[in-house]
């Protein structure tokens, strides 16, 4: 019997306390609409990017993941630092080559030395 009594005192709370919830946060306007998380794009643009941007690169997460544009526009601006960077190795290490050829005429050349 008392069982039975305590099952239905915590019965009465719960509706009790149902109710309240419901008649109570009736009165308040709904949550207003947040705008979506988006990347703010930490990547310096007033310097070429470093390994340790890339590292510290963080993407929001969507309610499938990553958001695929953020994605595709940070990948965008690494691949074309890179490819500015490849550009600028091989312009540089031409431009070696030619001053070290320069700088050490070939040997097998006959030189004015020989007299013959």
């Amino acid at each position: 019997m008392v069982m039975f009594l305590f099952l239905v005192v915590a019965l009465a709370v719960v509706v009790a306390a149902v109710t309240l919830a419901v008649v109570g946060g009736g009165e308040s306007a709904p949550l207003p609409e947040t705008a979506p998380e988006r990347l703010q794009d930490p990547l310096p643009p007033d310097r070429p990017v470093s390994g340790a941007d890339v590292e510290t690169l963080r993407f929001p997460v969507a309610p499938r993941g990553y958001r695929m544009a953020d994605v595709d526009d940070a990948l965008g601006r690494l691949a074309a630092e890179l490819t500015e960077r490849d550009a600028r190795i091989s312009d540089l290490e031409s431009a070696l080559a030619g001053a070290r050829a320069a700088a050490h005429p070939r040997l097998d050349k006959p030189g004015p030395e020989t007299g013959r």
